[in-house]
């Protein structure tokens, strides 16, 4: 399944299961979550956003690349600010977003989206993302690994 690694752009894949989460509420719909716990998606999406946001802007202050299919291009490890607490803010973001989506239609088969989001950048963006920059930064990265987490 190598042939799958950084093929489709985060983003896209994030609009992909959005649409698939809004298909399974319109022709598979149950209402999973009760009204208030529904409306907590505001609080998940705007989390999200920041999340994201504050990654984007970290490595625009770094000066180094956005472009999720050139790690290798990485000029900088950001591992300071929102990078302390997660080593991919714009995915986990993109993750919270999701599951507003899915908090908001409230579709129990949309819920199975998520998992599937973030093994699916786990495996076909992250891990390769990994070992371009461990390529790129030996022990400073493995040592960066070792302090702060994947997702969160």
């Amino acid at each position: 399944m190598k042939f799958l690694e950084l093929k489709l752009h985060p983003p896209v894949v994030l609009c992909i299961t959005l649409v698939s989460t809004y298909l399974c509420n319109r022709y598979f719909s149950v209402i999973l979550f009760p009204g208030a716990f529904q409306d907590s998606y505001i609080y998940f999406a705007s989390v999200g956003v920041f999340i994201a946001l504050a990654g984007i802007w970290q490595f625009r202050q770094a000066k180094t690349t956005l472009d999720p299919h050139k790690p290798h291009n990485t000029n900088h490890l950001v591992s300071t600010g929102i990078y302390g607490f997660t080593r991919n803010p714009m995915y986990l973001g993109m993750a919270l977003v999701l599951l507003a989506a899915i908090l908001k239609l409230g579709s129990p088969l949309g819920l199975m989206n998520l998992p599937i989001f973030v093994l699916y950048l786990t495996y076909f963006q992250i891990k390769p993302e990994e070992r371009a920059i461990e390529k790129r930064f030996g022990e400073e990265y493995n040592r960066y690994k070792a302090k702060v987490r994947r997702w969160l």
